[in-house]
């Protein structure tokens, strides 16, 4: 009797420590991609003077280069290229994409209205 309640003891310790390592890291990426997304939402509202209005979307992303966490926003009067800040110790407009429908349309880089190149 004493050895089946060591057995469950053992394996209810072992099922917490398995289900710790494996949410661990998804809570870790979830919150950070939160984080960054928040930090370039309150960027582009306080410093830079957006409207909430002319934001149609900021997304925190967890990607497999370096750096492991940036931003992407889409506005609302462009709505096919997708701009990614860095939100790190500073923020930092550092690029853009065309999403598929912009490089269909011809979008070029000299007709993008939030596009500021950073040096």
């Amino acid at each position: 009797m004493v050895e089946i309640k060591k057995r469950r003891v053992l394996l209810i310790f072992m099922a917490i420590i398995i289900i710790t390592v494996v949410i661990t890291p998804v809570i870790y990426v979830q919150v950070n991609k939160y984080k960054y997304a928040d930090r370039v939402t309150n960027y582009l509202l306080e410093e830079e003077k957006y409207s909430r209005e002319e934001i149609e979307s900021v997304k925190g992303v967890w990607g497999k280069k370096l750096p492991s966490f940036y931003t992407l926003v889409i506005f609302k009067d462009e709505p096919y290229v997708e701009y990614v800040y860095f939100a790190h110790s500073e923020i930092i407009q550092f690029d853009y994409r065309l999403t598929e429908e912009g490089e269909e349309k011809g979008v070029a880089k000299s007709k993008l209205k939030h596009y500021v190149p950073h040096n």
